[in-house]
């Protein structure tokens, strides 16, 4: 008598398991998400096979040296944390049309390995590959194709022919004979993802892998695929504007939140020398409401203007719409204006918004925040060669940041006279033209004279 197969119950979104179906999953909150799997059968066990008993000594065991190779693109480099580690997988994901076949193509034609490079998609025909790579440029004889889904088939080819760095387009196209189920469920994400981390590991191959996100802006399956991988990175922007964001959300080989910025050409994608004069628009002549803050994007600092709409409502309830910076932090320095500086902004609608549609989670953009919100209600332009740089605390007090030193340096860089920092806890060796102004309160800053549309 056949033996019964037994059934459980994963979460689309996250992967909990569970032994029966249930409408919300109590790992992620997430509704209707569980789907039907079936356990495969175990293999039969030939003999008791004894482990590795000895331990090894941490410090005098004797490992390879992490060799890295540059991709050919020095903003992916930025984002990989120096290069790409050979053997390493990395999980590329983001938006249909974003540009994540372009970028891999790419730096394809331009990483720096002679051995073979190949690009294997599930979802593009040879025909449409050819094209993009003639409209990209792409010159590089040593780079190869093949259209497959099968994972037993990719895997037979990259054992075949042992490519120094290949691409897979994309990891919900490809499914596995011993899996059932259609390709891009959990099970088969999860099975041929960890199918192919283990060939890369194992015969050093540098693998990229393409993923196609939800509607909520992560990756489908993604939390099971980001454990299996060693970097994830993610391509963020509108595709209907021309520059694309790309995050390192993952990376055991490097520091993560570094972001590389490219504006897309008819050429293909186009690396950003300086991420800041994307963001600044010194141009316009009406700056009211508008604040420049200097945030950090991993190591690297950034400028960007803050803008801020002030109305009063029409309705009982104010409106409150924050883009690119969090609900949350804009309803609490709300309360810390109204409560701390006397400012009647329960009376008005408040709109906020970052330059550029970039999401701004640093602390240190709270004071350019403020100071943002306090000129559109007064109605008076800030002072367009200021930065403002600091974390407002709820009593608003003025709390340091870090790497404030890379701030100010990038401010001055870029030709800015004031730049509006918390009050040091140390003296710092700045050497810069700009004029650096400390302050332990919000308030202080505002009572030294007319803040709004005069120097500082």
């Amino acid at each position: 008598m056949a033996k019964k197969q037994h059934v459980y119950f994963l979460c689309s979104e996250c992967g909990y398991r569970s032994e029966k179906w249930l409408g919300k999953c109590p790992q992620c909150g997430a509704w209707n998400s569980f789907e039907e799997q079936v356990e495969l059968p175990k293999k039969a066990k030939s003999g008791r096979k004894e482990g590795a008993t000895e331990l090894i000594p941490l410090l005098t065991a004797e490992v390879p040296e992490e060799a890295r190779y540059s991709t050919g693109i020095g903003e992916l480099d930025h984002v990989l944390g120096g290069g790409n580690v050979v053997g390493s997988v990395t999980l590329i994901g983001g938006d249909p049309g974003i540009g994540k076949s372009t970028l891999l193509l790419q730096m394809l034609d331009s990483f720096r390995t002679k051995e073979k490079k190949v690009f294997i998609s599930g979802e593009e025909s040879l025909h449409q590959i050819k094209n993009r790579a003639k409209r990209l440029g792409v010159s590089e004889p040593n780079l190869y194709f093949q259209n497959m889904t099968s994972l037993e088939q990719i895997e037979h080819l990259l054992l075949k022919h042992r490519p120094g760095v290949a691409v897979i387009d994309s990891i919900q196209t490809v499914m596995s004979e011993d899996i059932d189920g259609l390709p891009g469920n959990i099970s088969q994400l999860r099975y041929t993802t960890a199918g192919l981390v283990r060939l890369a590991k194992e015969n050093n191959i540098s693998l990229f892998i393409i993923g196609h996100v939800t509607k909520e802006g992560g990756l489908a399956g993604p939390k099971v695929l980001e454990h299996l991988v060693d970097t994830v990175l993610y391509f963020e922007g509108d595709n209907k504007a021309d520059y694309r964001i790309l995050r390192s959300v993952k990376n055991r080989y490097g520091p993560v939140n570094e972001i590389a910025l490219f504006r897309m050409e008819s050429k293909g994608l186009i690396p950003v020398a300086n991420p800041s004069e994307l963001f600044l628009n010194p141009d316009v002549d009406d700056r009211m409401g508008t604040a420049v803050v200097a945030i950090m994007e991993g190591n690297r600092p950034m400028l960007i203007e803050i803008q801020a709409l002030v109305s009063k409502t029409q309705f009982g309830v104010p409106q409150r719409t924050a883009s690119g910076i969090d609900h949350r932090r804009m309803n609490l320095l709300l309360a810390v204006l109204e409560k701390k500086i006397g400012k009647p902004f329960g009376f008005y609608d408040v709109f906020i918004k970052t330059a550029g549609g970039i999401r701004v989670g640093d602390p240190a953009a709270d004071l350019g925040i403020c100071m943002a919100l306090l000129s559109s209600l007064e109605e008076k332009p800030l002072p367009p060669d200021a930065v403002f740089i600091g974390e407002v605390g709820l009593n608003a007090e003025l709390r340091p940041v870090h790497q404030v030193v890379e701030r100010i340096k990038e401010a001055d860089k870029l030709g800015f006279k004031n730049v509006i920092v918390p009050e040091f806890r140390r003296k710092l060796n700045l050497r810069v033209k700009a004029k650096v102004r400390p302050f332990k309160k919000l308030n202080e800053i505002l009572s030294q004279g007319n803040v709004f549309g005069a120097a500082l």
